[in-house]
């Protein structure tokens, strides 16, 4: 309107003066256009970000809400986890001190219980598959098992002593059947004999399969010789207990290992209720 304003007033007005308006009209109408156009689009604008349900705000206001949930989870974890202060050596090696004084504590009660039961190399202490009767007579028989823990304890107690050959008391030291000897005849009504061989031959001792295996039952090897040469004492759990050679000291072996399977010949009980003192 203004444009057709300064239109029809030119004619009226002088030349110079009617062009200036023109061209005041002209650049003065698009600059307020934009003005009123510019004022009407901001709130427009601004509503509709402000506006809850729309869907340009929906996805941040979900995941602002997982954020601060997960936030809050966090948090009470760790408000319930105490803090755990790492043992210090001297520390750990106190603990595993004590607990192998309480297994040990348990094993002793154990070998004094009345259902204290032999095992299986390589097994906690199982009743075997096939019992005689006279291992069955043994199981449950104070005097036995009081006999086969006294002397198991015994024979620990010389854990480290050097091997010596033919030694058999603590002071000399010992070889394989002198850690027998020097153990087991301080129980038995008739002594073992001195030597490997000796042992495993004698006819008073009643030979044992290796399933039928109990604590206190000797163990043999053929290592060297064509005859039995070297003896131990069956611990149960897969062990035995033994005086091994020149330069090594007594000590527990795994009757398991392949090297004492691949030598192994054979087993005897020694004590039994008739053979004790």
């Amino acid at each position: 309107m203004f444009v057709i304003f300064c239109t029809l007033s030119a004619p009226f007005l002088p030349v110079t003066a009617g062009l200036r308006r023109c061209m005041t009209g002209f650049f003065i109408l698009p600059l307020l256009l934009l003005i009123s156009l510019g004022a009407s689009a901001a709130p427009a604008k601004k509503k509709t970000a402000e506006k809850p349900g729309s869907n340009a705000t929906q996805p941040q206001n979900k995941e602002a809400l997982e954020r601060m949930q997960n936030r809050a989870k966090l948090l009470a974890k760790s408000k319930g986890r105490l803090a755990v202060v790492p043992l210090t050596p001297e520390q750990a090696r106190r603990e595993a001190l004590v607990k192998q004084e309480q297994r040990l504590q348990n094993r002793e009660q154990l070998a004094m219980h009345g259902r204290w039961k032999p095992g299986y190399i390589g097994g906690s202490d199982r009743m075997p598959t096939l019992a005689t009767e006279e291992l069955m007579g043994d199981l449950g028989n104070p005097r036995v098992e009081v006999a086969i823990h006294t002397v198991i304890q015994k024979l620990k107690s010389q854990i480290g002593i050097p091997y010596v050959w033919g030694g058999q008391t603590p002071s000399q030291g010992f070889d394989c059947s002198g850690l027998v000897y020097y153990v087991y005849n301080q129980h038995l009504n008739e002594k073992l004999p001195r030597t490997t061989n000796q042992m495993y031959q004698s006819k008073k001792l009643r030979h044992i399969k290796q399933g039928e295996l109990r604590k206190g039952d000797l163990v043999f090897f053929r290592i060297k010789k064509d005859v039995p040469d070297h003896v131990g004492v069956y611990l149960g759990d897969g062990q035995f207990i033994e005086s091994p050679r020149t330069g090594a000291n007594v000590r527990i072996s795994k009757l398991t290992d392949n090297f004492w399977q691949s030598h192994y010949i054979g087993a005897k009980r020694v004590i039994t209720e008739t053979a004790l003192l």
